[in-house]
């Protein structure tokens, strides 16, 4: 499993891929801890199109920095090109309604630079966890 960090001004986006397993959720978990504080909130978006293999470890890792947020009242999860099975896991977990879902990174980057209220742009209001979009 390789696991992959980019620190944005509004943004990290983790990249992961290969097979995700519990040995992988621990080290995906330890990442996104050491990367937490790197956006205002966190905004943190997944980007798990390249995972090849993933048992329930995934939802552990979701569910892991969800409840983090949800204790600190702020943070947003977005995540980018999941696999039909990885939204149907998210909806019998009932994890799909506390994540936004996006189709491309680049294009997630730019719509949170672009929704910055300090560049004087107005601002979408988005809940702390919003429903999904397509």
């Amino acid at each position: 499993m390789y696991i992959e960090t980019i620190r944005h001004l509004h943004c990290t986006v983790l990249r992961a891929g290969g097979e995700l397993d519990h040995a992988g959720r621990v080290r995906f978990s330890a990442r996104i801890n050491a990367v937490w504080d790197w956006s205002a909130g966190p905004v943190l978006v997944f980007d798990l199109g390249d995972l090849d293999f993933y048992d329930s470890s995934i939802i552990g890792v979701l569910a892991m920095a969800m409840q983090r947020m949800e204790e600190q009242g702020s943070g947003r999860i977005i995540v980018v090109r999941p696999s039909d099975h990885l939204l149907s896991v998210l909806r019998l977990t009932d994890l799909l309604s506390h994540v936004e879902l996006r189709e491309s990174v680049e294009e997630t980057v730019a719509e949170l630079m672009l929704d910055d209220p300090a560049r004087g742009s107005p601002s979408l209001s988005h809940p702390r966890f919003s429903t999904p979009r397509r």
